[in-house]
């Protein structure tokens, strides 16, 4: 909690209220202090106009064909000299006098009402056409006004300009409109940790990527961003700052400093200032949100992680945005998703999941992705939004839930679904997929291998990535899936093989050779989740040296990557088992123990679907192969090749 300059005490949050009331309030209030009012309207050429919002009816100066137009190529005639035209008594009309050659577009002819289309005519002579049928009164015409009548409304006020209104103003003869402003949002950086992007980084800088997010998400939604240079965590510094935004921009926003630490110093500065209505709300992630007022302006003190800075800006600015330029936000599409593992909630406040989606035979299936406030890649790779309301504790699996789609349906519905064991090996297969397809996409997700084969298993995925040893045989996967499948007609193809070994530091400073060593009190473990194959490997290796887990420091803290084992040993654990080519991607050594096969495991009633075939395609392609091999620790002697099959 934040120590108040103007009370001498600890500051706390002022709410825990549902968001929607927060909101309600909020905008009731910037209602009655004129701040959601449209700034004096401004007049943009059309042609620039694209995007923006309109101040004012637009009506047409002129009409458009604003004369009668040939609306086909042939002959303009007066339509009653052909009545009475017919196969068996043909009229006969004088070229130049009766009938007189136009092109589509050209002006009608004085005297003419219709136009004879240049395939229905016959000559008989060089200047006597003839015609076997009539036409009627403005046949083949575009007569005065037929798209637009002048004076009528071509657009109505508080209309987003869109590509097609362009070319019907310009056709109304308008040149010029007016619009409502953009409304100015100043982005406020704070926080002594934060450095410019390019800069070289020291232990505790902190990347300013949330200001150009939302930034970009200000401009997304019409607004014209304003961003403001990084504001230490000092008070003073922070109102100073502050005070400068609110002169030239219409909206503040404060990112970071609205939770409750020692150097959170937002909300007092508002409140200095002017009136915090709103100090957390009973949403996850976002709660720590601040939505207050200072000289009829909007500032709202904005979450540092990313994805809580993401969602309260979705949830709070836009609206602010959106009602500046006399308009509502639009409503994302939802559909209906069956929830592929137990999605757990605390009561009390709702919830925000992102989730990967694909659609497997009938279902859509949702797999909850990192529900971390800090993981930017969440986002990233989220392709819909499941809420957990107030009041439940979450979502069993197999639940149909409604999700709110970040993507549209249609590439979803061309996603690969791959539950199942994790390898690197599959962010290359995704990228080669995207670039040999660009229709389709592959949707990856990370729970151990037993967790993918029981996905396919409830028919939720296309495939599983799987790699478990049978401790008795020596053999990969198939016993499991004999196991778990018994009555499933599968292919079992090869990805990879794979070198597995332990993780260390580089230059190996505790000097470890081996699974002996992880006993040593000195040195300090990150495991692989339950389930995984990696975990079955160690498992099996250490009942093999007689060693108890429990003599192993970190035996039960887990990660659910190869890649976040290596990110902990590089952030100062001593060892973890994975995959080489994460450690050769962090620069870290490595110690071999085994190569293992790394397989798909795919139901036959999806191999011959598209969802499959372009992967064997990509997976025997050279290029794919050649970028995986340069990884480090991978040998694709047998990439695409079937190894077992169960009818």
């Amino acid at each position: 909690m934040a120590l108040s300059k103007v009370t001498g005490k600890r500051d706390v949050y002022l709410d825990d209220r549902p968001w929607e009331e927060a909101l309600e309030e909020y905008m009731a209030y910037l209602e009655q202090k004129g701040a959601l009012n449209p700034g004096p309207p401004e007049v943009v050429a059309v042609e620039e106009a694209r995007g923006r919002v309109t101040a004012a009816p637009v009506y047409a100066r002129v009409s458009s064909p604003h004369y009668h137009a040939a609306a086909m190529d042939g002959y303009a005639v007066k339509a009653a000299l052909t009545f009475g035209a017919s196969e068996t008594a043909p009229k006969r009309l004088a070229v130049g006098s009766e009938a007189i050659m136009v092109d589509t577009g050209d002006p009608l002819p004085e005297g003419c009402d219709a136009v004879i289309m240049v395939e229905d005519v016959h000559f008989v002579s060089s200047g006597v056409l003839e015609i076997t049928q009539p036409v009627y009164p403005w046949q083949h015409v575009r007569p005065i006004g037929e798209d637009i009548v002048a004076t009528e409304m071509i657009v109505p006020a508080n209309h987003r300009v869109r590509p097609m209104d362009i070319g019907g103003l310009l056709a109304g003869g308008i040149t010029e409109i007016s619009v409502h402003p953009r409304p100015r949002v100043a982005i406020l950086p704070t926080g002594t940790e934060l450095v410019e992007p390019g800069r070289e980084l020291r232990p505790g800088d902190i990347i300013d990527y949330n200001s150009r997010m939302l930034s970009g998400l200000v401009s997304e939604w019409g607004g014209d961003p304003v961003r403001k240079k990084i504001t230490a965590d000092d008070f003073e510094s922070l109102r100073q700052s502050l005070l400068e935004a609110l002169q030239e921009s219409d909206m503040v926003l404060i990112n970071a400093g609205s939770s409750a630490g020692s150097e959170d110093y937002t909300a007092e500065v508002i409140r200095s200032l002017g009136r915090v209505l709103v100090h957390g709300v009973a949403t996850r992630p976002g709660k720590p949100v601040i939505l207050g007022e200072v000289d009829g302006r909007p500032v709202i003190g904005v979450p540092g992680y990313p994805v809580s800075a993401y969602l309260c800006a979705d949830l709070f600015v836009k609206p602010i945005i959106y009602r500046k330029l006399g308009s509502v936000p639009p409503a994302r599409r939802k559909i209906e998703a069956t929830v592929s593992r137990k999605l757990v909630s605390s009561l009390g406040v709702e919830e925000f999941v992102r989730v990967k989606l694909g659609q497997v035979g009938d279902k859509i299936i949702a797999t909850p992705i990192s529900r971390g406030a800090g993981i930017i890649m969440s986002l990233i790779r989220a392709d819909g939004i499941v809420r957990v309301p107030r009041l439940s504790e979450g979502y069993g699996a197999g639940r149909a839930v409604p999700v709110e789609l970040l993507r549209p349906l249609e590439e979803i519905r061309e996603t690969t679904v791959i539950i199942g064991s994790h390898d690197i090996a599959l962010d290359v297969l995704a990228n080669y997929l995207r670039r040999l397809y660009p229709q389709a996409s592959l949707s990856s997700a990370h729970v151990g291998s037993l967790a993918g084969l029981n996905a396919l298993k409830r028919g939720e995925a296309h495939c599983a990535g799987t790699h478990l040893l049978d401790e008795e045989t020596g053999e990969y996967n198939v016993s499991y899936i004999q196991r778990l499948l018994p009555d499933r007609g599968v292919v079992l193809v090869n990805l990879v093989y794979r070198e597995q070994g332990l993780i260390v530091a580089r230059g190996n400073p505790k000097g470890i050779r081996g699974l002996e060593d992880l006993a040593r009190p000195d040195v300090t473990f990150v495991n692989r989740q339950r389930g995984a194959g990696t975990r079955v490997l160690l498992d099996y290796y250490l009942k093999r040296l007689g060693i108890e887990p429990s003599r192993i420091s970190g035996y039960e803290r887990e990660e659910y990557t190869h890649m976040a084992v290596a990110a902990a040993v590089a952030g100062g654990v001593d060892a973890g088992l994975g995959i080489r080519a994460a450690a050769v991607a962090l620069g870290l050594d490595f110690i071999p123990l085994a190569e293992e096969r790394y397989d798909l495991c795919i139901p036959r009633e999806h191999w011959d679907t598209p969802y499959i075939q372009r992967l064997m395609t990509v997976m025997n392609s050279p290029e794919f192969q050649k970028e995986v091999h340069a990884l480090g620790g991978y040998d694709l002697r047998d990439c695409g090749k079937v190894m077992w099959e169960q009818e």
